[in-house]
C-alpha cells in the first residue's frame, strides 16, 4: 500500500527543485511507485478496481498538488538566492560605441539627386536582367559591334544579359511615355572589367531630355551647371572633344581642368591637363524612331558617366575595388555622417 503520509513528509522536506524532481520521477515517473499500482488495477475485480482506483487517484491528486506549491517556493528562494549572490560590477567601463557611416556611393547618389532634381528632371528605374533590344538594338548598336562581345558583356543561358549601361531605362522610359520627356536613371551595370578604375558591377548616372526645340546648347550649359555644382566651385574650365557613341549624334566626351599632385586632384582654371569626365551627345534618331518617337518633331540629348569615377575625383579615392571590399577602416576614413544631408541650400558634402 503506497504511504500518502510519508510522500507527503518527503516532499515538504525537499530542499532543492532536484531533489524535489527526483522524487516526482520515484512516484510518478514510468517505473515509479503510484504508477506501477495503477497498472495493477487490471489485475482486481470490477469492485475492487472501482474502488482501488478513486483512492489512488485521489493520492496522485494531492501528491501532485503539493509538488506543484512546493516547486514553487523552492524556485522562488532559489532565484532570490541568486539575485543576492550575483552582484554586477558597476565599476568596469562601458563599452564603445561606433559611429556608423553612410558609404560614399550612398552619399554621391543623393548629391546627384539634389542637384539634377533642381534642374527638373525626374528620376527613373529599370531592370538588371535586359534584353538585346532594350540593351543594344534600340540604342542603335549593330550586330558586330565589340560591345556586344563576351569579352565586355555578361551574357545569360537564356539569351538576356546583365545591362551594361542604364540607357535601357532610357528605351523603356521613352516607350512609356514617349515625349516630352526629361529623366536621370540611375542604378548597377555590369561589364566585364576589373582593375584600379573598373570593377565587373558599378553604377552610371545617364541623364535624358527630349523636347522639341532642344539642341547642344542646352547639353552644354546643362552639364556645366551639373559639374560648378557637383564640384562646388564656379572655376571649372571644360571642354567637348569630338566622339562617337552609337546611340548620340553628335556625340562629345566632356573634360575638365586639373591638375594632380601629391596624389591629389585640384580642378580650377589653373591645371595643366584635361580630364575626361563623361560622354554626351545628341540623341541619335535611329534611337528616337526606335521607341515611336519622330525625330523630325522632337530632338534631345543625352549624357552619362560612373558614379564611382565621379566619386573617386570629388573624394580622393585612388582606387575603384575599394568600394566593394567592405573594409570598416575605409569606410570610417571616406564615409560621412549619416545624418548630413545633401542640399543645393547647404552644401553637398559638408561633413
Amino acid at each position: 500500500m503506497i504511504d500518502k503520509a510519508k510522500i507527503i513528509n518527503d516532499i515538504q522536506n525537499a530542499t532543492t527543485t532536484q531533489e524535489l524532481e527526483n522524487i516526482k520521477v520515484a512516484i510518478l515517473g514510468k517505473n515509479g511507485i503510484l504508477t506501477s499500482a495503477l497498472k495493477d488495477l487490471s489485475k482486481l475485480s470490477p469492485e475492487e478496481k472501482k474502488t482501488t482506483g478513486a483512492a489512488l487517484n485521489n493520492i496522485k491528486e494531492e501528491i501532485l498538488t503539493t509538488l506543484e506549491n512546493k516547486k514553487s517556493t523552492l524556485e522562488l528562494a532559489e532565484i532570490n538566492a541568486k539575485l543576492l549572490n550575483d552582484k554586477i560590477d558597476i565599476t568596469l567601463n562601458k563599452q564603445e560605441n561606433h559611429k556608423g557611416y553612410i558609404h560614399p556611393l550612398t552619399k554621391v547618389k543623393e548629391e546627384l539627386i539634389q542637384i539634377f532634381a533642381s534642374m527638373g528632371f525626374k528620376m527613373a528605374s529599370g531592370p538588371d536582367i535586359e534584353d538585346d533590344f532594350h540593351n543594344f538594338t534600340a540604342l542603335n548598336t549593330p550586330e558586330g559591334h565589340p560591345a556586344r562581345s563576351m569579352q565586355d558583356t555578361f551574357f545569360l543561358p537564356n539569351g538576356n544579359l546583365l545591362r551594361s549601361q542604364t540607357s535601357t531605362v532610357q528605351i523603356r522610359e521613352m516607350e512609356r511615355v514617349g515625349a516630352p520627356v526629361k529623366i536621370i536613371t540611375m542604378g548597377r551595370v555590369y561589364r566585364s572589367d576589373w582593375d584600379a578604375t573598373h570593377t565587373p558591377m558599378f553604377h552610371q548616372i545617364e541623364g535624358l531630355y527630349i523636347d522639341k526645340g532642344i539642341t547642344m546648347a542646352h547639353l552644354k550649359g546643362c552639364l556645366i551647371d551639373f559639374l560648378k555644382a557637383f564640384f562646388e566651385t564656379d572655376d571649372i574650365p571644360t571642354q567637348f572633344r569630338p566622339h562617337f557613341f552609337p546611340f548620340t549624334e553628335p556625340s562629345a566626351e566632356m573634360d575638365i581642368r586639373c591638375t594632380f599632385a601629391n596624389g591629389e586632384l585640384k580642378i580650377g582654371s589653373n591645371g595643366t591637363r584635361w580630364l575626361e569626365i563623361l560622354g554626351c551627345g545628341m540623341v541619335h534618331p535611329n534611337v528616337l524612331k526606335s521607341v515611336g518617337i519622330n525625330p523630325e518633331v522632337y530632338q534631345g540629348f543625352a549624357f552619362g558617366t560612373g558614379i564611382e569615377r565621379i566619386a573617386m575625383l570629388k573624394y580622393g579615392i585612388p582606387d575603384a575595388r575599394k568600394f566593394y571590399e567592405t573594409d570598416t577602416r575605409w569606410l570610417s576614413h571616406y564615409g560621412f555622417v549619416s545624418d548630413d544631408f545633401p542640399s543645393i541650400a547647404t552644401g553637398l558634402s559638408r561633413k
